[in-house]
């Protein structure tokens, strides 16, 4: 029965309603508190930084307070300068916050150097599929030998230069087959 009468009791309700207001100025405080830290409505819209070098992109973060990191470098892509950016994260035109990262992937300076497969013996087809899938390129003109194996790999060049398996060019380089004529 007295807790009854305690609930009933204006002291009871005085210190509820009092609990409810301190409970409520303190969430209300914390939503302020956040809105400060976490910099609410500041809007910065990520400038668009393809092409851009390395030394470039860094001036015009700097201006709008951003930051980055380089995450990667992608396979090179001749319609891009080197060491530009090709991609970036967030994208142009997204809306970050004050010191935010920006994510970037630069182009190389070039293709990568790729070994030279062994070729000595095998036949234009086979030599040609294989250097295609490693990311070289086959001249139209191939140099014919007198051998009596016809349109049989006696020998792989580049720019006049012998090259010999293992060697290493960059991808995309174009290599002339010399083949045997079949009349040796």
């Amino acid at each position: 029965m007295d807790f009854i009468k305690f609930l009933q009791s204006k002291s009871f309700w005085r210190q509820v309603l009092m609990a409810l207001v301190i409970f409520g100025f303190g969430i209300f405080l914390i939503f302020q508190v956040l809105k400060i830290i976490t910099h609410h409505n500041q809007k910065i819209e990520v400038p668009d930084l393809s092409k851009q070098p390395l030394s470039e992109v860094e001036i015009i973060l700097d201006e709008y307070d951003l930051r980055y990191i380089v995450i990667d470098s992608a396979s090179y892509n001749p319609s891009y300068p080197k060491k530009s950016v090709i991609r970036q994260f967030p994208e142009p035109g997204d809306i970050v916050k004050e010191n935010r990262k920006i994510y970037l992937t630069l182009n190389p300076s070039g293709y990568r150097e790729v070994s030279i497969p062994d070729f000595y013996g095998k036949t234009k087809r086979n030599v040609e599929t294989t250097l295609q899938a490693v990311g070289f390129m086959i001249s139209d003109k191939p140099v014919y030998i007198p051998d009596r194996g016809r349109n049989v790999v006696r020998g792989l060049r580049h720019k006049d230069e012998k090259l010999e398996k293992g060697m290493k060019l960059p991808k995309k380089s174009v290599i002339t087959l010399v083949l045997g004529d079949g009349n040796g």
